[in-house]
């Protein structure tokens, strides 16, 4: 019997009826289920929170039972908040290794240095710049997350100063990075509250810097670089001392050094995720600034190797990465990859079925058609955002037009029906409705149920433009 077989994750082994015989069984509907069965499927799909059936919290004579359903339902890997507010940032709380045993659920967090030798001016606008940058990517805005503070000075009243500054620019959490807790110390005193990552606790100042986390209320890092022994070691003395918000370093290494970062990285995932290693069950975080460490190189060539070593870790378990570069041409293909690796495998990338205008459409304007999947609508949208039209977006469960119509999620049926739902009649005087050329096979089905007149469109959205100057004609009225 292989490791994979006799050591699966949690997730793949608990049921909905593990749960279910440990809830009150009910049927109170408290937690807007209709019974406790529907209620524990969802808990264990990570749909709803244990904490929605109240009847748990709140009768004592459950309170064992919500203790035992937490120790089962808990990620292997701990989740921990940096900051506080609306821009805190959740890292870890991951349930398995690959993204398709189940899902990822809290993004790779992206971090800007800013250092305390800078000067007063650069602070503020790298400060600005990390907080503004922003990517719409189809219909979602991708966004950096922290900010991290480095003493290069070793000065506390430089880093304490530099700190202040950076806060009156911006409210994203901080990481505050310097292996002196002198520095430290100086630096938490001005964020005192505000819960920011420290980086990081050693084999030679662990002590010093758990209780300055403890103090402060902030989450820590233990950097044991390419040593998992000494990393196991320095968690295990920390957890005894009482402090359990962790993040765990194995350092990050470039060159001859690549594979060995790879591999520790991984190996502690498959300790949490496979063997439940609660000493290793922390987010684990990247340094792909190392590459700036390269001063012989061009600075183009130090950013590329900066991208592709943070592109690596993201693919491979990291929670948190600091870069150096605010490039666009390193930032957006790794928020984008991010983005991608961390949508939920189980649910397409959807937008709202509804009717969308486009431009100034009058009597006379094409209709046209397309589904919900969120790329399709936002490629579609950008190929007509010049052209006068009306454009149905209907509701085929999240996938792709020739999907839809394969699986039969986009039908003739649920075409008329929508022209109904919005009251396409009322809006032009014509009965034509221009469909995707994927969706050909639908056409004569199309208008048997709804009567209108169907036009082809051309296969790839790319191509409406022309084919409507050319296609389309409401009586003597043809398209600008």
């Amino acid at each position: 019997m292989t490791e994979r077989e006799t050591k699966k994750s949690s997730i793949k082994e608990l049921s909905p009826l593990d749960v279910y015989k440990l809830l009150p069984r009910t049927n109170c509907k408290k937690c807007g289920e209709e019974n406790c069965m529907a209620f524990a499927t969802k808990v264990v799909n990570r749909e709803i929170l244990l904490e929605s059936c109240t009847p748990l919290l709140e009768e004592g004579k459950y309170k064992k039972n919500y203790q035992k359903l937490w120790d089962i339902l808990k990620p292997p890997v701990k989740s921990i908040m940096i900051g506080t507010g609306e821009n805190a940032v959740t890292i870890g709380g991951e349930f398995v290794m690959y993204r398709h045993e189940f899902t990822y659920y809290n993004q790779t967090a992206i971090a800007i240095d800013i250092n305390d030798e800078m000067a007063k001016e650069d602070i503020e606008n790298r400060s600005k710049q990390i907080q503004n940058f922003i990517f719409n990517y189809i219909g979602r805005n991708l966004r950096l997350d922290l900010i991290a503070v480095r003493s290069t000075s070793g000065d506390p009243e430089k880093f304490a100063i530099t700190i202040k500054e950076v806060l009156k620019n911006t409210d994203f959490p901080l990481i505050l990075c310097s292996h002196d807790p002198e520095v430290m110390k100086a630096g938490l005193e001005v964020c005192n509250g505000k819960r920011p990552l420290i980086y990081a606790a050693t084999k030679d100042n662990w002590l010093e810097m758990t209780e300055l986390a403890s103090t402060y209320n902030s989450p820590l890092v233990i950097s044991a670089p390419n040593d998992l022994d000494l990393l196991s070691s320095l968690s295990s003395t920390i957890l005894e001392y009482g402090f359990e918000d962790i993040v765990l370093d194995p350092g990050t290494f470039l060159g001859n050094g690549l594979g060995e970062t790879i591999n520790n990285l991984t190996m502690l995932r498959r300790s949490s995720c496979k063997r439940s290693d609660e000493l290793l069950g922390f987010p684990l975080m990247g340094t792909p600034i190392v590459a700036w460490l390269e001063n012989k190189e061009t600075v183009e060539d130090i950013m590329w190797k900066e991208a592709y070593l943070a592109s690596m870790l993201i693919t491979r378990y990291t929670d948190i990465i600091v870069l150096h570069s605010l490039d666009g041409w390193v930032l957006l293909p790794l928020v984008i990859l991010r983005d991608n690796i961390y949508t939920d495998p189980r649910k397409p990338v959807a937008v709202d079925a509804e009717l969308k205008v486009f431009g100034k459409p009058n009597e006379h304007s094409p209709v046209l058609f397309t589904t919900n999947f969120a790329l399709t609508y936002y490629t579609v949208a950008s190929d007509i955002e010049k052209i006068d039209c009306y454009l149905i977006v209907i509701d085929a469960e999240g996938i792709s037009v020739e999907s839809a119509v394969a699986g039969r999620k986009l039908t003739s049926e649920k075409v008329g029906n929508a022209i109904k739902e919005y009251e396409i009649e009322k809006k032009v005087k014509h009965k034509k409705l221009v469909i995707p050329g994927r969706a050909a096979r639908l056409s004569g089905e199309i208008e048997e149920v709804t009567g209108w007149d169907v036009l082809v469109g051309p296969l790839d959205s790319s191509g409406i433009a022309k084919f409507l100057n050319e296609k389309w004609y409401v009586g003597e009225i043809a398209p600008k």
